[in-house]
């Protein structure tokens, strides 16, 4: 098993020791139990990472870890996926973030289209918005990535088109779609773009601004997936076609 992973808010300047602390030092020494001999890795899930030894564990929230190696960077991965996530309702925003940070995903982008349910307005914004962005890093550490998904500010209907309009590849998941996308001629660097709808689907006056912003409407297979899972499972059908799985 690969050794677990916890976040440092920089790696700049790390000496051959240092002590993990506060809640990250209490996840280690209360939650992991981690013991001396065995192996960390610090990062600062920006893809600068470290890997050192457990020395000892202090009291509740202590963990003093040595023999650290000089910081590695893992370049950002290519092609790029980014998944536009339609605001689902309850806490299935938060489990398609963390699925879709577990399969590997680069970036998220919640979008409020116009039959989502939820909407994030006044203070339910940014606190939602912090929730996703809390998950991505948690679920980030979970599955051992050192690079966290960039999960950026809600966008619109409009700044999505712009996205899509820059892409090398962008697609809206539908299920008019006139071809599969297990069969889309995918880039092999580059930044793909994909759209997952809200549960109500993707009304037609946006599918036909995303059309004329370049992306292409595809299904994903032959049954129609919850919003929450089909980012997840669209993203694991690209890492895999694109070789980022090999």
């Amino acid at each position: 098993m690969t050794a677990p992973v916890f976040v440092v808010d920089q790696l700049d300047g790390i000496g051959r020791e240092f002590v993990l602390d506060g809640p990250e030092g209490r996840h280690a020494v209360s939650v992991k139990r981690l013991r001396p001999g065995e192996d960390v890795v610090l990062t600062d899930g920006r893809g600068r990472w470290t890997e050192g030894v457990v020395k000892a564990a202090e009291g509740k929230d202590r963990l003093v870890v040595t023999d650290l190696e000089p910081p590695h960077e893992e370049p950002p991965a290519s092609p790029r996926i980014t998944v536009v996530q339609a605001l689902p309702k309850g806490d299935r925003g938060e489990l398609a973030v963390e699925t879709m940070t577990e399969v590997g995903v680069d970036a998220i982008v919640p979008w409020s289209a116009s039959r989502c349910i939820t909407q994030w307005k006044g203070e339910r914004g940014p606190k939602a918005l912090g929730k996703w962005r809390a998950t991505a890093r948690e679920a980030g550490k979970q599955s051992r990535r050192v690079r966290f998904p960039e999960v950026a500010d809600a966008a619109t209907t409009k700044q999505v088109a712009a996205l899509l309009a820059t892409a090398d590849f962008a697609a809206v998941l539908h299920e008019s779609g006139e071809g599969p996308l297990a069969a889309a001629e995918l880039p092999t660097e580059g930044e793909i773009v994909l759209v997952v709808g809200p549960e109500g689907g993707v009304a037609p006056e946006e599918l036909a601004v995303f059309e004329e912003a370049g992306a292409k409407v595809l299904r994903l297979g032959r049954t129609v997936l919850r919003t929450s899972t089909a980012g997840t499972a669209a993203a694991a059908l690209l890492l895999g076609r694109t070789g980022r799985w090999s």
